[in-house]
């Protein structure tokens, strides 16, 4: 199970909404070995498509150098879905390589109110795909 603030959330979701039509992407970081997500990175979609992301090789080198310096891991790393829904595609599944992480994926294909809204988690690992329920407090 993925439980997350309903801040982080809120963040992940206005991240999804701001980058539509094209995918948003990111990480949120939390200390090793916890599976607690704290830290919000959005990070740019250098693909800039509405059907597929890319982290930025640069960005992505210099947030793994800053996650080791804090002791950190990527608890959650999420993008968008915008026109279908929220549930990993096959590129998604090909291009899942931590499997301690949980993959949340949001849909905004509703952001033109024409569709339910949709936030889900998944793990990924060797190629299998899991959904798992997400509970959103206030606090840990």
């Amino acid at each position: 199970m993925l439980t997350i603030t309903q801040a982080l959330h809120d963040q992940i979701v206005a991240h999804a909404r701001a980058d539509h039509p094209d995918e948003a992407c990111g990480v949120v970081a939390g200390p090793e070995g916890s599976d607690r997500p704290e830290r919000f990175i959005p990070m740019l979609n250098a693909a800039r498509s509405p059907t597929f992301y890319e982290f930025d090789s640069g960005d992505l080198l210099k947030l793994y150098r800053d996650l080791d310096d804090r002791d950190e891991v990527p608890v959650i790393i999420y993008h968008s879905h915008t026109a279908t829904e929220a549930y990993p595609s096959r590129t998604d599944i090909s291009y899942a390589n931590e499997p301690g992480a949980h993959y949340v994926l949001v849909s905004t294909a509703d952001t033109d109110d024409a569709g339910p809204f949709q936030f889900r988690s998944f793990r990924i690992v060797d190629g299998v795909v899991t959904e798992e329920d997400v509970r959103v407090v206030e606090a840990y």
